[in-house]
């Protein structure tokens, strides 16, 4: 059989698997193990398991991915998020659509510690939705600013999909971090700019609140300093390189339950919670990794990665056109499934072909993060549009993926901006 139909015939098997809704990790796994037996044999298919997967799982640089995912688990459970979401409130409150910039603001601080869309869309949503509905605010714009806060979560580092990225790229997991730190602060004040034009335009959308003393503001920031403050010492210890990501990661889960203690959030009951969550999600992470890996090297052997790029680079048009297109596939993806998903199935397609138009990888990887962010609030299926809707049953989705495309406009002339001018992205590195 002819590789290269081979190689779409298991793509197509893959995503037939998936609509029938069996788990990614799974789906990969099997069509690529399957895959390399019929591509090579079943002995080499065998060799895969039990080399390749020691490989990856013995690699010390695997363990930040628990690490991380710990210390965003402590904070969580222990209730330290809604110190900061009170913080910001206090602080932007008073300005009309000041409680819908709130919970950007807030979705900002929580995706710091944090790595999911759908996570923090749900917790923000559980803090958010009720004040929304005390002052007031239209449905729209108070669904769609918990939805579109939430895709905040895998572009603010520490990110586990960036964690994933690098290490499907071969890239640095420090340089990921450290180039997503700007156009994740850009893109947060973009979209509280576009509650703040909405609401200036159209007084009713979101009314202010009473506004607060400067007193009661910087006494907000009590609870916030420790959280901004291991924050700043995981990624400002990485960007200045006292130490490794995965020392960062230990530093980060130690210096967050060491904060839960002092602030007496610790229980044994939050413990319990914080450390099935981290063993769940990281099982989760893990199982896509690995299937990710069977499914690459399946690829691999099939040399349709390597086909499409030679392909894509022979055509007749500017790069940047097979850029648009390949960007476009990422927000439908983004629409239909979780983020992290959708680029650990697609990578090993694409990749190949944007390191032969000349693009670099860094660069590229910060902007797909950003892209397929955009298609958890895209039609038909945005992921963080249906948790959100979710959270308040009495919303019509409609309502929900209405409120969303207010902020569509800034991310996709963020995007425009990303593509225009990359030092955005490349500047700290």
């Amino acid at each position: 059989m002819d590789m290269n139909l081979l190689a779409v015939l298991g793509i197509l098997t893959l995503f037939l698997f998936m609509f029938l809704r069996m788990p990614i990790s799974f789906t990969m796994f099997i069509v690529g193990f399957i895959g390399l037996i019929v591509a090579v044999s079943p002995k080499a298919a065998f060799n895969v398991l039990s080399a390749d997967l020691w490989n990856q799982f013995s690699s010390y640089s695997l363990s930040v991915i628990p690490l991380y995912i710990l210390m965003g688990e402590i904070v969580f459970r222990t209730g330290i998020t809604e110190k900061m979401f009170e913080s910001a409130y206090k602080w932007v409150g008073h300005f009309r659509g000041g409680m819908a910039s709130t919970t950007i603001l807030a979705s900002a601080g929580f995706a710091s510690i944090c790595g999911s869309n759908s996570a923090t869309a749900a917790t923000m949503g559980t803090m958010a939705l009720p004040e929304l509905e005390k002052y007031k605010y239209d449905k729209a714009l108070s669904t769609g600013s918990i939805a579109t806060g939430g895709t905040l979560g895998i572009i603010i580092p520490p990110s586990t999909v960036l964690i994933v990225l690098a290490l499907q790229m071969e890239v640095s997991v420090k340089e990921l971090f450290v180039a997503s730190i700007i156009p994740g602060i850009f893109l947060t004040l973009l979209l509280i700019a576009t509650v703040v034009y909405l609401c200036v335009k159209s007084p009713t959308l979101g009314p202010a609140s009473e506004k607060s003393s400067m007193k009661e503001r910087l006494l907000s920031l009590v609870g916030v300093i420790p959280v901004a403050g291991l924050f700043v010492f995981v990624i400002g210890g990485l960007f200045f390189g006292f130490f490794t990501p995965t020392e960062s990661g230990a530093f980060g889960a130690f210096g967050a339950f060491v904060i839960s203690i002092v602030m007496g959030k610790m229980t044994k009951a939050n413990f319990l919670e914080a450390m099935t969550g981290t063993l769940r999600s990281s099982a989760m992470v893990l199982m896509l990794v690995v299937g990710a890996m069977v499914f690459g090297r399946f690829l691999t052997v099939t040399r349709l990665p390597y086909t499409v790029a030679e392909w894509v680079t022979n055509l007749p048009v500017a790069p940047i056109f097979v850029l648009i297109a390949i960007l476009i596939v990422y927000v439908i993806g983004g629409s239909i499934m979780d983020a992290l998903g959708f680029l650990i199935i697609s990578i090993p397609i694409f990749y190949p072909t944007v390191i032969a138009l000349g693009y670099d990888p860094i660069w590229f990887a910060v902007l797909l993060c950003v892209v397929t962010s955009m298609g958890a609030i895209t039609p038909p299926v945005g992921v963080n549009i249906f948790v959100v809707q979710g959270l308040t049953k009495e919303t019509p989705i409609t309502t929900v993926f209405k409120g969303a495309s207010y902020f569509l406009v800034a991310y996709v002339a963020f995007i425009a901006l990303l593509i225009t001018f990359p030092q955005i992205i490349l500047f700290l590195i």
